[in-house]
């Protein structure tokens, strides 16, 4: 079975995380994915976190599907790789600081020159423009000047973050929608032309806070750390059962709720004038809360679920990667994947999302060791024979 991206082919230029989850997620889906790493160490993500054999396991993730090659982007030889290369792509990837490219002389515009049809996806903490494009951004610089930071945690307490790099992921996710519609801009409707995909980390992160804007314009309302609740829908919160462990309870819907306090023994409240659309709720929180938190306690966890669950009331526990991975539904739907590490190992790696019926993503290989593929790559899309490649090696540029 054939893949969606198949023939699709991707230079990635960045390093660490949101050019490379791009590139990922493309990779995924069959595209040919080629990364192209500085000579010496690579990308910094090959030595984040924990190191298994000598290499980061994050890194064996996130460029799975992907080819390593080197090449020394400052030195003009290797420029002209490069550009070569984008001859023979439909999308480069990058995520360096606005200008980064343009100083190795390979823009847009020079890089359009070359192939009018290329999809150049520029990933930057600030954007390409704008008065803030020349400062350093990282994914949790993005999630504190897009908004995010400031409504997570609880009020009394600093801004905390989410646990990983959301950030930098939204913006990657961007990145493909992106770089697709601008691939069905040109191949579907005929154009023939590219184009650049400016992606700002806190734009992505901005365009998630919901209503936000138009709120405080008209009502000078801002939102604030509220915790585990949210904000003007309830109930909906996480409570603590009988065994000090925690559920988080979706009791917002009008039919769901009156379910809701059926199964938690309090049919009055269900039927309560005040509580029956989702204003009214959110004007008594804390009272719900407190009811339903009452029945909660009285009860394990497991026996809640199974009542809740009766009830058809959206309910779940709070996992961690040690309970996701016993979970059978993560099983059933393949999202836990024993891939084989080497010879007498195997390594557990999550299932590609999304689900597609006829062209479903695959780990065809694990990311691969720096300039794993320069020759491969340099003969068969460049034409380079051995002797050639082993100059440029010798040389520094590979």
């Amino acid at each position: 079975m054939g893949q969606t991206l198949e023939g699709v082919k991707v230079l990635e230029l960045g390093s660490l995380i949101a050019g490379p989850f791009a590139g990922r997620l493309m990779a995924e889906f069959g595209a040919d994915v080629i990364k192209v790493e500085s000579p010496g160490k690579g990308d910094p993500l090959r030595d984040w976190r924990h190191i298994y054999d000598g290499t980061s396991l994050w890194w064996r993730l996130q460029s799975r599907n992907k080819k390593s090659i080197t090449v020394n982007l400052k030195s003009e030889a290797g420029q002209e790789i490069v550009k070569s290369l984008v001859k023979e792509c439909d999308i480069l990837i990058e995520n360096f600081r606005p200008g980064t490219l343009e100083k190795w002389n390979l823009g847009y515009e020079t890089l359009s020159e070359i192939n009018p049809g290329i999809v150049m996806v520029r990933v930057s903490g600030y954007g390409q423009t704008g008065p803030y494009r020349d400062k350093p951004g990282f994914g949790s610089v993005g999630e504190s000047i897009g908004g995010l930071r400031h409504i997570t945690g609880y009020p009394d307490q600093p801004p905390t973050r989410v646990g990983v790099s959301l950030g930098d992921s939204l913006a990657a996710m961007y990145s493909v929608i992106g770089a697709m519609m601008a691939l069905y801009h040109r191949d579907a409707k005929g154009t023939g032309q590219g184009q650049v995909i400016d992606v700002a980390l806190y734009e992505a992160v901005f365009s998630l806070m919901e209503g936000s804007l138009p709120e405080f314009d008209k009502f000078g309302a801002i939102r604030e750390r509220t915790g585990s609740s949210l904000p003007g829908i309830a109930p909906s919160n996480t409570y603590q059962c009988k065994d000090g462990k925690y559920i988080v309870i979706g009791g917002n819907g009008d039919a769901i709720f009156k379910r809701l306090m059926n199964a938690v023994g309090r049919p009055d409240v269900g039927e309560d004038e005040r509580f029956q659309t989702n204003s009214g709720r959110a004007a008594h929180a804390e009272f719900l809360d407190d009811v339903i938190e009452t029945w909660t306690k009285q009860m394990d966890l497991e026996l809640v679920i199974e009542v809740l669950g009766e009830a058809k009331v959206p309910a779940g526990p709070i996992y961690s990667i040690e309970d996701i991975v016993k979970d059978k539904h993560y099983l059933s739907r393949g999202m836990i994947k024993d891939f084989q590490l080497n010879e007498k190992e195997s390594l557990k790696i999550p299932g590609v999302v999304p689900k597609m019926s006829e062209t479903p993503g695959q780990t065809k290989w694990l990311g691969p060791d720096l300039g794993e593929h320069t020759s491969e790559v340099m003969k068969e899309w460049l034409s380079y024979d051995d002797s050639e490649i082993r100059e440029l090696k010798e040389q520094g540029i590979l």
